[in-house]
């Protein structure tokens, strides 16, 4: 990774510090590392292990997204606690083409990481949808991966305040 985008993140850190609630920090989280590995969507996929789903309060370009732990190339991430790189996700079994379907979109390559909180547990996942130029690669997840762990505290903490204001 270069200089240059552990600076980037440092930089974004900073802004971040300054959020602690989920409708704020999730577009600021998903615009940056959109721009820092080139794709053009962000999915992020909260945890909730008290219904075994996974779901989304921002998806570019579609409505909220609702699936089972155990469904997809999110849910199994969410399971293995490791990341995927799908170029082909029309080929992979995992893929929910039906997502595709509903709302026009083509997913020609899937890039997803997972978010850990601080006892180590995954609660969430970053996926992002078609690379600009190319595929993902173990670069683009190494990037991500340390995004991820960059952001993770700030994403717990707004979790932590969004379950104790309801």
């Amino acid at each position: 990774m270069s200089l240059q985008i552990y600076q980037r993140i440092a930089e974004f850190g900073k802004k971040l510090a300054l959020l602690n609630d989920l409708e704020t920090v999730l577009p600021i989280i998903s615009e940056e590392i959109k721009a820092i590995v080139n794709a053009e969507r962000c999915s992020i996929f909260i945890l909730d292990r008290s219904n075994s789903m996974l779901w989304t309060k921002l998806s570019d370009g579609i409505g909220r997204i609702a699936i089972g732990m155990d469904s997809g190339i999110v849910g199994d991430t969410a399971q293995t606690k490791k990341g995927q790189i799908v170029n082909n996700p029309y080929e992979d079994d995992r893929f929910l083409a039906k997502i595709d379907q509903k709302s026009g979109f083509v997913t020609r390559n899937i890039l997803t990481i997972p978010i850990f909180n601080s006892r180590q547990e995954v609660i969430g996942v970053i996926q992002l949808l078609n690379k600009y130029h190319g595929d993902f690669n173990e670069a683009d997840e190494g990037i991500v991966s340390f995004f991820a762990n960059y952001v993770s505290g700030t994403l717990e903490l707004a979790l932590f305040m969004e379950k104790n204001s309801q």
